[in-house]
């Protein structure tokens, strides 16, 4: 008991410091409510734009964290248990987006799958389906730029994860596809979760990409980071309760879970 007592004891110097940290990301939210109309909050969150706005974000990074999932676990498989010639350079590149500029990202997707795009020109002429400033659109945007949490979340579990367990399975003559299914998945299943939730809360707040390659149109593609940025220039009251949704929503979902990722 006496030992974990001592374990658990911060150095003095690292109180003041983390007090320092907690402050700062507190103190703008302390503002943020200190400024909301409290009395006006259910009439501006009852307008149409907030709602659509909600529900474009929800659908979008909901449908964003599937496809991460859908193809960033089998990668971030690819990156941790095998060898080729230029993983490091492949792993770059997966992890670029997140530290790439989300306007540069937007522009890149326009060059790639724009109507004019490398790919996005012959999809158009063959079939008339236009990715840009659509729903799916910013689904393509969020996808870009949240895919890398979940992949590096979940490469970083599958790297620290006991392999012994499949290489009893082999043993017995389990395949790999029963391996990966039965055992490799469920032990990571851990990091699998926070990857997702991570994910999902990158979507959730994506701007830069997503204005600059879905635009800003509502009831369509404009999701509620672009309706805090249109309205910060217009009506701020509106803003405030737009910030304040994202804000419990995202809330909401990582409390709950924060626990889970650390068991």
């Amino acid at each position: 008991m006496r030992r974990r007592r001592t374990r658990n004891r911060a150095p003095w110097v690292l109180l003041p410091l983390a007090a320092v940290g907690v402050a700062f990301i507190v103190l703008p939210l302390v503002a943020l409510l200190q400024r909301t109309p409290w009395g006006d909050l259910g009439r501006l969150l009852g307008d149409p734009v907030v709602t659509d706005a909600l529900r474009l974000s929800l659908v979008s990074a909901l449908v964003a964290t599937v496809l991460s999932l859908l193809v960033g676990v089998p990668l971030a498989w690819v990156l941790a248990r095998t060898d080729f010639p230029g993983r490091a350079v492949v792993r770059a590149l997966v992890t670029l987006p997140m530290v790439l500029p989300p306007v540069v990202g937007g522009a890149a997707l326009l060059f790639a799958f724009g109507r004019r795009g490398l790919l996005g020109e012959p999809i158009y002429d063959g079939t008339g389906f236009l990715l840009p400033f659509s729903l799916w659109g910013v689904i393509a945007a969020n996808t870009f730029v949240a895919m890398p949490f979940l992949v590096i979340t979940v490469e970083a579990g599958l790297r620290s994860a006991d392999e012994r367990y499949e290489d009893a399975a082999a043993t017995l003559g389990a395949s790999r596809w029963t391996i990966f299914r039965r055992i490799t998945v469920p032990n990571a299943m851990p990091a699998v979760l926070a990857g997702a939730v991570l994910c999902w809360a990158r979507a959730l707040g994506e701007f830069g990409a997503t204005v600059t390659f879905a635009g800003n149109l509502q009831g369509r593609t404009q999701t509620m980071p672009l309706a805090v940025f249109l309205a910060l220039e217009s009506d701020r009251d509106a803003a405030i309760a737009l910030s304040l949704v994202l804000i419990a929503v995202s809330l909401a979902v990582l409390i709950p879970l924060r626990d889970r990722w650390l068991r």
